[in-house]
């Protein structure tokens, strides 16, 4: 997960340290071994790698970052041979490193800088008792920093993963609903058929019988009785069918599934004249959960628009957050699924990793 996305805040204070720590060494209070142009580049690439590790979001470029971070510390360091507070950078560094590396990873990382300000204090001073404590010192601030970042970054892990189940759970009560409320109206129409419309068809033939009885003024109204009950006989069969077809709103479902979302502005918008079936309903509100799903786990972003739209006869719906996207395109099993559902209902859905991942769903307008 990219550091700096996750909490540039910290990123940016951590910058600043890292700045104010260097000043007394390039303002010349301090002496260094190197001179000042070369130590002012090691300063600044150090600074490149420190900030870059939440540029690209790539495991290889954030490793690659760290490790320039690192190896640009200790030869600031050494070269000023422990002057000031310019140790500092390795606590910095130690921190940053549990955002990309693992547990053991950081543990040699501390192990390594600790020797390193150990072998500063000593150059600079020459006093062992005074490297223990100096070392033993900057090893503890390392670990407690370690500890720290790994418990924010483990809360912030834990939020994301309570707010996709958040979304998770929202998504299958709104199927959940529109599955009772289509069981409903098929339990309804059903009745509305069996019974009104059984004793409606039941009317007209015993009318049409009773058309056959003497007399013109109690013809005509037979007549007029028939012409009525198979209006009437013509509505309800209109009405069932319509219960059976008539859909839960689609915008209502989707913000519904997104409402209350903790870290992630989510906008929604519908046309308001889509005609959809059952089964098109279903697959886009599976899209937009899929699609929230992935931008909470993985875009670092803070802002999702979802649109659904008639065009060209067909339905689309057009997600994309302001993430910096997903560099190489690998599918999970979500995306897959709803890739062969789409398909089988003469759609399909195409994405575009970003920057500002982007997934486009297809159904074919009925």
């Amino acid at each position: 997960m990219p550091w700096l996305r996750t909490e540039g805040w910290a990123g940016a204070v951590m910058l600043v340290v890292a700045v104010g720590v260097s000043l007394p060494a390039l303002l010349g209070v301090i002496d260094s071994a190197l001179p000042r142009p070369l130590w002012l580049v090691l300063l600044v690439a150090y600074l490149l790698g420190f900030g870059a590790m939440g540029v690209v979001g790539r495991p290889w470029w954030e490793r690659a970052s760290l490790a320039v971070a690192v190896l640009c510390s200790w030869a600031l360091i050494l070269s000023t041979a422990g002057g000031g507070l310019i140790q500092v950078l390795v606590v910095l560094t130690a921190a940053a490193s549990v955002y990309v590396v693992p547990a053991p990873a950081t543990a040699v990382i501390i192990v390594l800088n600790t020797g390193v300000v150990a072998a500063s204090v000593q150059l600079a001073h020459g006093d062992t008792i005074e490297t223990l404590i100096l070392s033993a010192f900057y090893l503890l601030i390392q670990v407690a920093s370690a500890f720290s970042t790994a418990t924010l970054l483990r809360e912030v892990r834990m939020r994301t993963e309570l707010a996709r189940a958040h979304v998770e759970l929202r998504a299958a009560a709104v199927l959940l609903e529109q599955s009772a409320r289509t069981a409903e109206r098929l339990r309804i129409s059903r009745e509305l058929h069996d019974l009104i419309g059984h004793q409606l068809t039941v009317l007209t033939l015993s009318l049409e019988a009773a058309r056959h009885l003497e007399g013109e003024e109690s013809a005509r109204q037979v007549e007029r009785a028939d012409h009525v009950a198979r209006e009437l006989l013509g509505d309800v069969r209109t009405t069932v069918g319509e219960m059976r077809e008539r859909p839960t709103d689609l915008g209502t479902a989707l913000r519904g599934m997104v409402e209350g979302l903790p870290g992630l502005d989510v906008e929604i918008e519908t046309d308001p004249g889509l005609s959809l079936g059952e089964s098109e309903q279903i697959a886009l509100i599976r899209l937009a959960q899929e699609t929230v799903t992935n931008t909470l786990r993985h875009a670092g972003a803070t802002r999702l628009r979802i649109e659904v739209s008639a065009q060209d006869g067909d339905i689309v719906l057009l997600a994309r957050d302001d993430g910096a996207g997903a560099g190489e395109l690998a599918l999970g099993n979500g995306l897959r699924g709803l890739r062969e559902r789409f398909e089988q209902l003469g759609g399909e859905i195409t994405i575009d990793p970003g920057p500002g991942f982007m997934v486009r769903g297809r159904l074919a307008g009925s």
